[in-house]
């Protein structure tokens, strides 16, 4: 018997095309490695008309979606609405908040993004930033792992984390970075003004690009032998450090 697939997955020419113009969100579309002709050209058109991120793969990775007549195409449902940065601030600011953002530059383990997420709506921060391609899909375990953070954080999706920081510095956000190379220990800055907070790839660490446009550099102490923390661990150190230095700061 063919395996349909998990609830969030839609499949087949006429189903995933319907779907796309009724107004469904979208994770990504996976296009069938091979398929060519009017279906691609009208499924890549739709792909960039509604900003959908868009795969080319094997059909053998598409069957480890589902088993059933696919027709070479899958989309991937959003299981939480997204945010848009540019609307998610100002509402931050109008309400006399000091933003407390977190930048996932590369996280691709679902079980870390949703750590991350659980990590930062207990301190209270006001959204997280993932990239559009690159990143760990928002599944149900992803979902399972933040206790249900994510359907309560909003989530903002963008095309560029370059041109995200930008728009962050330009709004007044300091925008800090993690590098085991810098000098500055992480309870050496001042963290009670706006912040975002950029945790890289759980092998390569933060791209160099989204690096070298960050405010400030700093270390987070350790004595062991390891490398470095997990990268949801230090997030949540990095996160914490910002709620004690505004807790002291209101005493």
């Amino acid at each position: 018997m063919a395996k349909k697939g998990p609830d969030n997955v839609i499949f087949g020419r006429h189903p995933v095309v319907e779907a796309i113009q009724s107004g469904v969100a979208f994770d990504k579309l996976i296009l069938q490695q091979g398929i060519r002709g009017e279906f691609e050209k009208e499924i890549r058109q739709l792909s960039r008309e509604y900003d959908i991120p868009l795969q080319v793969a094997p059909k053998e990775r598409l069957r480890k979606w589902t088993t059933a007549n696919h027709q070479g195409i899958i989309g991937l449902q959003s299981l939480i609405t997204y945010h848009s940065l540019d609307q998610l601030l100002p509402l931050i600011y109008e309400r006399s908040e000091m933003p407390l953002l977190v930048l996932l530059d590369g996280v691709t383990d679902v079980r870390n993004l949703g750590a991350i997420a659980r990590s930062a709506e207990c301190v209270g921060a006001h959204g997280l930033i993932i990239p559009k391609k690159g990143s760990a899909l928002i599944n149900g375990e992803a979902i399972k792992t933040s206790a249900g953070a994510l359907n309560r954080i909003p989530v903002c999706r963008e095309s560029s984390l370059v041109n995200v920081i930008e728009l962050l510095q330009q709004s007044g956000v300091q925008v800090l970075v993690s590098d085991l190379q810098a000098e500055k220990l992480i309870y050496q800055l001042d963290m009670r003004g706006p912040v975002a907070l950029v945790v890289g790839s759980e092998d390569t660490g933060i791209s160099q690009g989204v690096a070298d446009r960050a405010d400030e550099r700093f270390i987070i102490p350790q004595r062991g032998a390891t490398d470095s923390f997990n990268v949801s661990v230090a997030a949540g150190i990095m996160l914490y450090e910002v709620l004690r230095q505004r807790m002291t700061a209101d005493v």
